[in-house]
């Protein structure tokens, strides 16, 4: 591509991208049709030759998800063993004996962080509520400050830790190191839930009282803690996966005995999968599941993976055609040239999806699929830092067409200005600390 052509193609791929906001919002097209319709409009609209559009947007939609599927998989499968188990809820019930009524708003954000890393965030938010409704009846209290701590914790683990969809997808597309992905997104997520879910949560619940909801008083919670596995083989399976990434990343800077096992146990295919059979024992066939009901069960939790697949495929295939156009290696020479640090670029690109149509695993993996080929082999920037921009990026402004935003409101009983001025601006809080530290970590690291 010459030089001449990059301003024609810049204005290609923003027409594209306006293109892609009006099919979701306006259209209401499913998001994956309409990033599939993109691609090709997109490959089209820049002159590449059908043949080659097509093969783009298959090369594509393999490679993000030819590494990424067996994660969501697996992933999806911890998660659904340890709900049926009633564990997170018996964990939070611990951790509650353990802090105390007085640090009990601690106890939730611990309980919220590690019932998050393997849960989706509604799935974790439904176990979770009953507690804060709880906690507040008895303290008298308002409920955000149990909640916001809670949905914090939730939420930040969510969006940047792996095997959750947006950044494992985000760490497939931008070519990053997934180990690297869950152990910085773990670093991060700490304090990012204390600062916007801790200090904002408890500053902001002294001056809106919420008290319980209706719903609390219908509500009954089925999850009963009275056959659940014990407290610590819950927290083990949690940290897992994490204890198995971090033990090999640890082996392959160090020539130590059994380094080849370490490695291979440490692998995200390999952690996942020993969790997970970890998980459809002690969650599943110890609490008297058959094996055709733990195989039920397990062939159930992946049916909610499939939509998320075809997104993350999707992404893929905006990217490849991104790049194959030529307008990725532009855009790219631009950004080196440019004095806006890469970072804050895919942080605000990631946000400005999320503020047009919602959804935070939708935005980030969009927004990587758009990102990964304009930022790739930027000097003195690693893939991985650039990731940890996006997905806090992508993590803000849960706003009205977020369906995590009238999910809060439901539960906590608040009105639209009230969950604006809450969980709205717990979430924008947390997205700012995370760029201030991904910035932060660039300087000191470069």
């Amino acid at each position: 591509m010459s030089p001449a052509n990059g301003p024609f193609l810049i204005w290609v791929t923003l027409a594209t991208l306006a293109l892609l906001l009006i099919l979701i919002l306006a259209v209401k097209l499913h998001a994956f049709l309409s990033l599939l319709l993109c691609s090709m409009t997109m490959g089209l609209a820049a002159g590449m030759a059908p043949e080659k559009v097509l093969k783009s947007i298959q090369a594509g939609f393999g490679d993000a998800l030819g590494f990424i599927a067996v994660v969501l998989g697996l992933g999806a499968m911890i998660g659904r063993f340890l709900e049926y188990s009633g564990g997170g809820r018996a964990l939070a019930d611990w951790l509650l004996d353990k802090f105390g009524k007085e640090r009990a708003a601690w106890a939730m954000l611990v309980a919220a962080f590690l019932v998050g890393l393997p849960i989706f965030f509604e799935v974790g938010f439904i176990i979770l509520v009953p507690l804060v409704w709880s906690l507040t009846r008895e303290t008298k209290r308002s409920l955000l400050f149990y909640g916001l701590p809670m949905a914090a914790a939730l939420t930040m683990t969510h969006s940047l830790v792996p095997p959750h969809p947006a950044p494992a997808a985000a760490s497939q597309l931008m070519g990053g190191d997934l180990s690297k992905t869950i152990i910085y997104g773990v670093l991060m997520s700490i304090p990012m839930s204390v600062i916007s879910g801790m200090i904002y949560g408890q500053w902001i619940a002294r001056r809106i009282d919420i008290p319980v909801p209706l719903m609390a008083a219908t509500h009954s919670n089925h999850e009963s803690a009275e056959n659940a596995p014990s407290v610590p083989v819950v927290i083990l399976l949690l940290v897992l996966p994490v204890l198995l990434v971090f033990g090999a990343t640890l082996a392959s800077m160090r020539a130590i005995p059994f380094k080849g096992v370490a490695v291979f146990l440490g692998h995200p295919y390999t952690a996942l999968a020993v969790t997970t059979l970890v998980a459809i024992y002690f969650f599943g066939i110890r609490r008297g599941l058959n094996r055709d009901k733990a195989l039920k069960m397990a062939t159930d939790s992946l049916m909610p993976v499939g939509t998320l697949m075809c997104i993350i495929g999707g992404g893929g295939a905006l990217k490849q055609v991104i790049v194959d156009s030529g307008v990725g290696p532009y855009m790219g020479h631009q950004l080196m040239t440019s004095a806006i640090s890469p970072l804050i670029v895919v942080w605000a690109l990631a946000l400005l999806m999320r503020l047009a149509q919602g959804s935070a695993t939708v935005a980030i993996i969009t927004a990587a699929g758009i990102a990964a080929p304009l930022v790739k082999g930027i000097p003195g920037y690693s893939p991985d830092e650039l990731i940890l921009a996006l997905c806090v990026g992508g993590s803000a402004c849960s706003q009205v067409s977020d369906s995590g935003f009238w999910m809060v409101s439901q539960y906590f009983g608040l009105n639209v200005t009230q969950c604006l001025k809450t969980w709205s601006s717990m979430k924008a809080i947390a997205s700012v600390v995370g760029l201030l530290l991904v910035l932060a970590a660039h300087a000191l690291l470069r």
